[in-house]
């Protein structure tokens, strides 16, 4: 007989929250910390979405969602998770770039990036700092007619090595381009430029086994392999959540879904406005990526002069096309040292990304699929020969992934990596306005995109959730 993985569920909670990514789980944890009853279902076998991990024979241990976000994490993580958490964020120092226009290393900050500009790559210091404050002021409520290649184009007209410098690491964190809104880019840049680029040490499986821990000491009911299959509305209010089967009770659901899936799938849209189904269906979608997996034999080394993240290219200059094409020329090497996993066994892993488009992996015939894959393994490791000696030697394990991976893994439509583009985020917040007690928490907006913005996102639901929630119990009582 198969495990029931909702044994024992209530038959009603304040809250159901769907996906366990570190939105989702944010959200969770406020709501629970707030005295709400919560159930928390992941579909996967792991908790995390896109921030979990896999082990390989040989101790080895890769991370998903590859590292790197700002210093702001920090203080979230101690004000809504725990100072076990807060105090386990470390900054990635040595932030690498080789392409046919540079070659560089920076600790990736807007002191040290002034530096740069300034004496490497010619700019007047007074352009640099308007172009920071600017970027700096920027807001939800700004102008989104301005374009990030229009916001370049005003202070450093015609500099396309300069553009590369500032737009190749945002691209890669939340999957930005040149043609969104200059806000998407300015907001996301100016939190790096902060203090620097961060990471958790102990690796991702640390991180959401302490989280785990925070959720149930909130009094969160953390369920796996529980597949949400419908969210059930009544008369324009949420009633209900199908999970696995069985119909479970509740008075709101917050979706750590796709966005899209959340609308048109597990609601459905005629229980929407037209418009807002209009709305939903013509929001984009983000890009998705692959990436190669390699572990190091347990008796080989990296120096850490090969830096923590390195951004490579081999293309003329930077275009968003050529950063999503088959034909790759750009990739961005993680590197992990034994600090990484300091209480683990000493090992050394590299992983390669690059953005991809879902559509170029999407309708391969299982034969052209593995193929493709094993081309792109083979162009990596001959790629990162350059650059670490007789890397195929080296080499414990390898594996690949392709949009076709997170799609099957995570149920992101297209396997979309960073969620939707910036107009995702109107949609998102217009729901409960649709349906009572309906909300979505995730990546979308591309601000509220990565580790940051995903948890930052699920603070603001989650306040949201509590303030209907209490407003709710006010009226009845004064019925």
């Amino acid at each position: 007989m198969p495990k029931d993985f909702l044994a024992g569920v209530q038959p009603k909670y304040d809250v159901v929250v769907i996906g366990s990514g570190l939105a989702g789980m944010t959200a969770a944890n406020i709501l629970g910390r707030a005295g709400r009853s919560v159930l928390l279902v992941e579909q996967h076998y792991k908790l995390g979405g896109m921030a979990t991990w896999f082990k390989r024979p040989g101790g080895h241990i890769f991370d998903i969602s590859l590292h790197g976000f700002p210093y702001g994490m920090i203080k979230s993580c101690r004000r809504y998770w725990t100072d076990e958490i807060a105090d386990s964020i470390v900054q990635l120092k040595h932030i690498r770039f080789d392409n046919p226009m540079f070659s560089l290393t920076t600790a990736y900050n807007r002191e040290d990036f002034t530096r740069l500009l300034t004496t490497r790559f010619g700019i007047p210091l007074e352009t640099v700092d308007s172009f920071f404050n600017a970027a700096r002021s920027m807001n939800f409520y700004d102008d989104q007619r301005l374009t990030t290649r229009e916001l370049f184009e005003r202070f450093f007209p015609g500099r396309e090595d300069v553009i590369r410098l500032l737009m190749e690491p945002i691209t890669y964190a939340n999957g930005s381009t040149l043609e969104d809104p200059a806000i998407t880019y300015g907001i996301v840049f100016s939190n790096f430029m902060n203090k620097g680029v961060f990471t958790f040490q102990g690796g991702t499986d640390r991180l959401i086994e302490l989280m785990h821990a925070d959720l149930v000491q909130s009094g969160v009911d953390v369920r796996i392999k529980c597949d949400a299959q419908q969210i059930h509305v009544e008369h324009g209010r949420v009633t209900g959540v199908t999970v696995n089967g069985r119909r479970i009770a509740c008075d709101a659901v917050v979706s750590n879904s796709n966005l899209k899936f959340t609308v048109l799938q597990l609601v459905g849209e005629e229980h929407f406005d037209k418009r807002f189904v209009d709305d939903a269906r013509s929001v984009r979608l983000n890009n998705s990526s692959t990436q190669v997996y390699m572990a190091l034999k347990s008796d080989e080394q990296l120096d850490e002069s090969m830096g923590d993240l390195f951004f490579t290219s081999t293309a003329p200059v930077f275009r968003t096309e050529l950063l999503l094409s088959r034909d790759i020329t750009s990739r961005t090497y993680s590197f992990y040292y034994p600090r990484t996993r300091p209480h683990g066994r000493p090992r050394c892993l590299i992983v390669s990304s690059t953005n991809a488009n879902y559509s170029d992996w999407a309708h391969l015939s299982e034969e052209d699929y593995i193929a493709s894959k094993r081309d792109l393994i083979e162009k990596t490791i001959d790629h990162l020969n350059q650059y670490v000696p007789d890397v195929r030697q080296r080499i414990d394990h390898v594996e690949a992934a392709t949009p076709k991976t997170f799609e099957h893994y995570t149920h992101h439509v297209a396997g979309a990596s960073f969620g939707t583009k910036f107009e995702g985020l109107g949609v998102s917040r217009g729901l409960p306005e649709q349906v009572r007690g309906l909300y979505h928490a995730g990546s979308v907006g591309i601000i509220m995109s990565g580790w940051l913005g995903a948890i930052n996102y699920g603070v603001i639901v989650a306040n949201d959730v509590d303030a209907m929630l209490m407003k709710a119990a006010v009226t009845v009582e004064f019925r």
